[in-house]
């Protein structure tokens, strides 16, 4: 009976089986982790584990398992998984032949293996890092910059998609936070913004390059714009609009005239990247106070707003009403006020009939103890009234000399 009962129990597998699971499962498990590993490590890892050295000869293993990861990759990662967090130097980062040693007809092509090598984003915080390979995205780049500038022919949507996406990867990021801000709150009231020092990026001299590319790219006669509005769409912009709270002011600069661009030849886009500017100062003037690029926001603005058509829509009365005179409450508005004055100022010059409602602006937020902010409203002011009719000006004079004669007898010597 009891030998019956033990028949009927499973059997102990053998251990050469067992040692065949084992090793089946240790396979998976090391090969999990080299996937988040840097290239060459995750290569010479498994060149040590079959006994031999890697070199720059040897690398049809390295190619094959690259080419495994990449084809792996989710569609919004751009092929290259976490590229930017670690990348170290590989064989297969070469520089490609330049367009000059190429016939015309393969020039479409290699534009496009030559963007997929600039999508790889390098770690610009260790100087000494990929020195190689930084040189040479870097010459790619100049030379993708060149072939944009002086295209003759109609980019394809493929160029299009794959431009957008290689910029995308190395433009759109995470700023980190800094522990200085010169927009925080409660600035003292010498504050002088041209005596901090500006941050620097470390690496601006390749992001550089990417800006040129953006602006050549939009602003080219080849360029479709009814084709590339389905790369450069809403979620583009908005992630272009987020770079502008860079500290670095060369990077504000480009940004700056690139947004002018995309708005002059996208005009589907138009409505859109007004109402996103107004979230941005909305934010900063009623939440956080808190913006590294309103000056910059404000200088495209001024320009739009040249540009409104008479006479002008409710739409742009709103804006100056609910955005650009409330711009004046910040205590940082004196690192903007020049490009906001010339904004308020082109609306009263549009339609006199907005006077009074700026006159009674500037008197509502009109500052208390803050003398060198007085003096600023006061210049504003003044130009104002320029172009006030006197229909307007007799609306709100009462109001209006009641504020110039508390200034009067003010102790401040510049009032």
């Amino acid at each position: 009976m009891i030998k019956q009962i033990l028949g009927k129990l499973p059997r102990k597998p053998s251990s050469k089986s067992s040692a065949t699971a084992d090793s089946t499962d240790g396979l998976i498990a090391s090969q999990a982790p080299a996937a988040g590993l840097p290239r060459a490590a995750a290569s010479s890892s498994s060149s040590s584990s079959s006994g031999r050295i890697p070199n720059s000869t040897s690398t049809g293993a390295g190619k094959s398992a690259q080419g495994k990861k990449s084809s792996s990759g989710p569609a919004g990662s751009n092929g290259y998984g976490n590229a930017a967090a670690s990348l170290a130097p590989t064989p297969v980062y070469e520089l490609l032949p330049s367009f000059r040693d190429v016939p015309s007809s393969e020039k479409p092509n290699l534009f496009l293996k030559k963007i997929a090598l600039c999508c790889v984003v390098f770690d610009f915080t260790d100087p000494a890092k990929n020195l190689r390979e930084k040189e040479v995205k870097r010459q790619t780049l100049l030379e993708l910059v060149d072939y944009v500038a002086t295209a003759t022919a109609k980019f394809s949507e493929a160029a299009m998609q794959e431009a957008t996406r290689m910029v995308a990867a190395n433009l759109f990021r995470t700023f980190p936070s800094s522990s200085c801000d010169s927009t925080s709150r409660g600035l003292p009231e010498g504050f002088d913004a041209e005596e901090e020092e500006p941050a620097m990026d470390p690496a601006w001299p390749h992001l550089q390059v990417v800006y040129e590319f953006l602006l050549r790219f939009v602003a080219s006669p080849e360029t479709d714009a009814k084709l590339a509005k389905r790369y450069i769409d809403h979620s583009f912009v908005l992630r272009l609009l987020d770079l502008f709270d860079s500290e670095d002011q060369r990077e504000r600069e480009y940004l700056k005239t690139i947004l002018h661009r995309v708005y002059g030849k996208f005009m589907v886009h138009r409505p859109f990247i007004r109402k996103a500017i107004n979230n941005i100062f909305y934010r900063f003037i009623f939440e956080t106070e808190k913006h590294n690029g309103i000056a910059e926001l404000l200088e495209i603005l001024g320009s739009i707003i040249n540009g409104f058509a008479l006479p002008l829509k409710e739409e742009h009365k709103l804006f100056l009403v609910r955005a650009l005179i409330p711009l004046h409450k910040p205590k940082c508005v004196a690192l903007y006020h020049q490009q906001l004055s010339y904004c308020i100022t082109q609306f009263v010059e549009k339609d006199f009939k907005l006077a009074d409602t700026v006159i009674r602006g500037l008197l509502k937020y009109w500052p208390i103890t803050n003398s060198s902010k007085e003096v600023m409203f006061l210049g504003e002011l003044e130009e104002v009234l320029e172009a006030t009719q006197l229909a307007e000006f007799q609306r709100c004079m009462v109001p209006l000399f009641r504020q110039i004669g508390r200034c009067l007898n003010s102790s401040h010597f510049q009032k």
